[in-house]
């Protein structure tokens, strides 16, 4: 192109061009002053602005992370500058969900159940999201949710706005601008809630008043390719600290866990309460319903086959991704096999549900076989073993809240575990077994109890909870039979507390006493873990699903019953077995009987003091106490049986009433007869200098107060009032019971000190009745604790018990008239003062 500039003016514009006319601003040289004119016509120099200073804080990356750093890469990297702990997180992780769970790592004596490895919180999520210089840190709930696609998710967002955990500062930007660095230190000692140790009754009972940070510091950070560990130690002031109380200080050691979820979350798994899962809800506000529709997942892994159409063809394949569990290289070398072994018991129920190799135990690797190995890595699930006196073990999980997958999974398992094995297989089977008749077992039989404990918390960790009613469908005389139990074991799921079998007795040769995998479990794993390879969404699981349900619905060895303490349905309870209580606790009571006289010479070692006959004679009483409870939650008892629609009969119905009676004739005869068996003079005088009277009182007032509950009493009340003369009355309980407790006042024989105390609970039982009201329970624990809501004051209760003390004023009366023992007298003389003021009080 001819430049047709002229000549001086091309001259001028390459001058221009060059900067030897006006040199740039900040390039070091003089810049030029402009002129303007004044309101006088005057010319006058004028100095341009300079330019303002930078207000960011962000630092270079080489001033923060400076020389001295020791870093950790992984999920996001971890620094330790000096005294000074960083997170330097990707931008591809911010709005990222990332799962939090807060464990007790160190702890102190009183301080809580369960020790080391607690939980202090429920697993949370959050997400890091970038404002201006600052990173937050956003608590992330998942309990309501819509499609992102439909135009209400907009409304579930606004109304579950995301609260703001805590802000960071930028300190700097990674070297390549990619993440952001930011100090942490603080938020690992400060008094944060989310991720502290301390509930608001802890905070009371123990009279903390403030979190020290001068004394509270963060101990390590740990980085791994899809999570972040932080041990940090807090320290409070505490007027009533758990231990060493002239400190006046408590300090724990909290492990916090970050989890990177998965960008694309499982499918996951609608739940049935046909089934036994752990699971998750939430309320899906973009459903068709008329209604935010509750959705609830089951917690599971993900097992995905590894070879489709072998699958398809019904052949056994391997799972993408097998659920591996690693033996704590702390664990005695003598019990890893038998904690393997738990875990691979589980490999039939997965063979039933289409898998192969699809649960494997090993043991840890060394250094050289894996140099990355560690407990802390979420990639590994451990079986840790904590030295512990606890006597204990438990199978959590971490799961994805949004879907259900279960990520990994650290059974703890305390040592003194083995210490609560012993007492149980011994009051449950020395009667008829000889390898239990000692304090110390073998290693083969102690390492068999642990295989069963093992696979009971490994179930958990499948997402599987208690299964309650299981034992109920077996029937009482077939266990037994040595051919049913080899079989069958002593329950159809190791998920009950079935425990050992307390059922046989010394005649029944070579029948079984472990439980193990039963036909529950197999069934529970296939519905849960099965691929519906055709259904491409969790409604479309729903038909095959409930079809697998109804399959076995007529059989009870199927059926899933959930209940603990004081149940409701006497058919789902904790430690019992068979389909009968009154005949299984009579079978017990029985081998009871068998073991108090021998008690003595099989604790017996030279040298040794009566520790362990003081313990076990104490765990002999607390299974005579197990009987009483199986038995008497049939009275007012009622079943459940969970059912749709399309399935006949009813779900709730009440025990009959030939049931209910022979229960509590039983406790008369069991319990409210003194038990005189348990009355052992060379027992007693070697573990106590006294004690037995109150023992028998307590044990007798437990019965009692179980039969004279509130709730139960309203059941009884409901179920006459629907269904007449079928139903067992309260009335009719009440004259069989008070013919039970007070029949010396018929015949004027002595009371003894038992029934003294006995017969003096039963009055304050009736005041309580008259004058307490019943004690509140939040709604969702009502059903574990066998609460059935009732207002005393505007119920039968208060008027059947006042009648029932006037017929107890005239017993007492012809009571005291026909003794002739003097203390008896005094006792009539005491209780009818009692009733009178309760009647007529002044």
């Amino acid at each position: 192109m001819i430049n047709k500039l002229p000549i001086f003016k091309q001259l001028l514009y390459s001058l221009l061009l060059s900067g030897f006319i006006l040199a740039q601003p900040g390039d070091g040289r003089a810049q030029s002053k402009k002129k303007k004119k004044s309101k006088k016509g005057e010319t006058e120099q004028v100095t341009p602005p300079k330019k303002p200073k930078s207000t960011s804080k962000i630092k270079p990356y080489k001033d923060i992370i400076t020389d001295k750093a020791i870093s950790d890469e992984g999920m996001f990297t971890v620094h330790k500058v000096e005294e000074k702990y960083y997170f330097e997180i990707p931008d591809s992780l911010l709005e990222r969900e990332i799962l939090v769970i807060s464990r007790i790592s160190g702890t102190v004596q009183n301080f809580n159940f369960g020790g080391a490895g607690m939980r202090s919180r429920p697993q949370q999520v959050v997400r890091f999201q970038k404002h201006e210089e600052k990173l937050l840190l956003r608590s992330v709930s998942f309990n309501n949710v819509a499609d992102p696609d439909q135009p209400i998710y907009k409304s579930v967002r606004n109304n579950n706005f995301e609260p703001i955990i805590t802000s960071f500062d930028i300190s700097a930007l990674s070297n390549d601008s990619t993440g952001y660095v930011v100090e942490v230190s603080g938020f690992f000692t400060s008094d944060v809630e989310m991720i502290g140790p301390l509930t608001s009754s802890q905070r009371k009972n123990f009279g903390v008043k403030r979190l020290d940070r001068s004394r509270s510091l963060v101990v390590r950070m740990k980085s791994f390719p899809q999570n972040v560990e932080v041990r940090h130690i807090l320290t409070y002031d505490a007027s009533k600290p758990p231990s060493n109380a002239t400190t006046q200080v408590l300090s724990l050691e909290m492990n916090q866990s970050f989890v990177l979820l998965p960008k694309t979350p499982m499918m996951p798994r609608i739940a049935d309460e046909r089934v036994g899962y752990f699971s998750i809800q939430q309320y899906d506000y973009g459903s068709e319903e008329h209604k935010a529709a509750k959705r609830t997942y089951i917690t599971r892994w993900k097992l995905e086959p590894k070879d489709r159409e072998a699958f398809k063809r019904g052949e056994l394949v391997e799972p993408v991704k097998p659920i591996v569990y690693y033996i704590d290289p702390a664990t005695p070398e003598k019990w890893r096999p038998y904690l393997k072994k738990g875990i691979e018991d589980w490999q039939t129920a997965f063979e039933a549900a289409g898998f192969k190799n699809a649960i494997l135990a090993k043991d840890p690797p060394s250094k050289e076989e894996d140099p990355e190995f560690d407990p802390e890595d979420v990639r590994y699930s451990v079986i840790r073993y904590v030295t512990n006196p606890i006597q204990n073990a438990m199978g959590p999980h971490v799961h994805d809240p949004r879907s259900g997958e279960i990520i990994e999974s650290d059974i703890i398992w305390y040592h003194n575990v083995m210490n609560l094995l012993r007492n149980w297989f011994f009051v449950q089977t020395a009667a008829i077994n000889p390898e239990a008749r000692k304090t110390k077992f073998s290693d083969e039989l102690m390492g068999q109890l642990i295989r069963f404990v093992s696979s009971h918390e490994v179930g958990h960790t499948l997402g599987l909870p208690h299964n309650m009613g299981a034992s109920s469908s077996y029937q009482v005389d077939s266990l037994r039979s040595a051919s049913f139990t080899h079989k069958m074991g002593t329950a159809p799921s190791i998920m009950d507390y079935a425990r050992f079998n307390y059922i046989a007795q010394p005649e029944d040769k070579g029948v079984a006493l472990y439980p193990k995998i039963g036909v529950y479990d197999m069934h529970s794993i296939y519905w849960g873990y099965r691929p519906i390879l055709e259904a491409n969404s969790p409604e479309e699981e729903k038909v095959t699903l409930h079809a697998w349900i109804r399959k076995h619905e007529n059989d009870p060895m199927y059926r899933f019953a959930q209940q603990t303490a004081r149940p409701i349905d006497p058919s789902a309870q904790t430690e019992d077995l068979g389909d009968d209580a009154v005949k299984a606790s009579s079978y017990g009571i029985a081998n009871l009987k068998r073991i108090v006289p021998n008690l003595i010479e099989w604790t017996a070692e030279d040298g040794k003091d009566y520790e362990d006959l003081q313990e076990l004679y104490s765990n002999v009483i607390g299974q005579w106490n197990r009987y009483m409870g199986h038995v008497g939650a049939n009275i007012g008892g009622i079943y459940e049986y969970d059912k749709t629609y399309d399935q006949a009969g009813a779900v709730y119905v009440h025990v009959s009433k030939e049931k209910q009676k022979e229960a509590l004739n039983f406790l008369i005869e069991q319990a409210f007869v003194t038990p005189e068996w348990m009355i052992n003079t060379e027992i007693l005088n070697r573990i106590e200098d006294a004690g037995i009277v109150n023992r028998i009182r307590s044990a007798q007032v437990r019965v009692l107060s179980n039969v004279l509950d509130f709730s139960r009493l309203a059941r009884m009340i409901e179920n006459e009032t629907l269904n007449d003369d079928k139903a067992y009355s309260v009335l009719e309980m009440m004259d069989d019971l008070r013919e039970g407790v007070w029949s010396e006042t018929q015949r004027g024989h002595k009371v003894d000190t038992y029934r003294r105390n006995l017969q003096r609970a039963y009055i304050e039982s009736l005041e309580v009745l008259v004058k307490k009201e019943q004690n509140s329970v939040p709604s969702a624990y009502a059903s574990m604790y066998g609460h059935t809501s009732v207002d005393v004051s505007q119920s039968d209760i208060r008027p059947i018990a006042r009648g029932e003390l006037k017929k107890l004023q005239s017993l007492v009366k012809r009571g005291y008239t026909l003794s002739r023992d003097e203390l008896t007298k005094y006792h009539y003389d005491e209780l009818l003062a009692r009733i009178e003021q309760m009647l007529e009080p002044k």
